[in-house]
């Protein structure tokens, strides 16, 4: 029987994913207190997206893994990662802050395909190729000790996913249907970010190839 349980929820424009980190700053007096008693309990938090206008049914619970820093005022900056995924079956507002009752879900068990790995490892290519252009610090992540479904968060929590894409990643509860949508939105997320990258170097030219305005390469 699925585990049902009441957390705290705490909701944000992005999506966490189960193994990635996340920092947050923690400055809501009902948040501050939220932590607070996190820390003292040894309790994860519940993280659901918020579009503004809607709280995502769906979420990932999130481990205090480490206080970065306080400060006088009681805000706090932390670092958190991603554990289990859940669904609010219903919202409590009996305290400052948002409370769920919520069941945890898994992927469904899969026998891993060979050409499932051959498309994880691609992922972790095109993903380091992805932080290369974008500027950003390649992490090593040990791939190689991964589990498939570890490797299917990873890519799914790549820069450049929109929040939907990667709430729609969280949703999937088939780590193999996970890596053969990724690997694809990878390719084509880089494909756009070249192109993007020429135009800005050729924007460089008052907006014009050098080979067109007749002026040397």
């Amino acid at each position: 029987m699925p585990e049902k349980k009441l957390i705290p929820l705490f909701p944000l424009g992005l999506v966490l994913l189960p193994g990635l980190p996340l920092p947050l700053h923690i400055f809501e007096e009902r948040y501050k207190q939220m932590i607070g008693e996190c820390l003292e309990r040894r309790e994860v938090f519940g993280l659901v997206a918020y579009t503004g206008s809607q709280i995502k049914s769906k979420g990932c619970t999130a481990r205090i893994v480490d206080v970065v820093q306080r400060y006088e005022d009681g805000r706090l900056d932390i670092m958190t990662v991603g554990e289990r995924r859940f669904v609010i079956l219903e919202q409590d507002e009996s305290k400052p802050y948002l409370q769920g009752r919520v069941e945890y879900f898994d992927d469904e068990q899969e026998e891993p395909e060979d050409r499932d790995r051959e498309l994880a490892l691609k992922g972790l290519i095109l993903r380091g190729e992805l932080a290369r252009l974008l500027g950003s610090e390649e992490v090593d992540d040990s791939s190689g000790a991964m589990e498939l479904s570890e490797i299917s968060f990873l890519l799914a929590g790549s820069q450049g996913f929109s929040l939907e894409e990667k709430q729609a990643f969280l949703e999937m509860t088939s780590t193999r249907q996970r890596i053969r949508k990724a690997v694809p939105a990878l390719e084509k997320l880089i494909e756009r970010l070249k192109l993007t990258l020429e135009i800005k170097r050729i924007i460089g030219g008052n907006g014009h190839p050098p080979s067109l305005l007749g002026e040397p390469e």
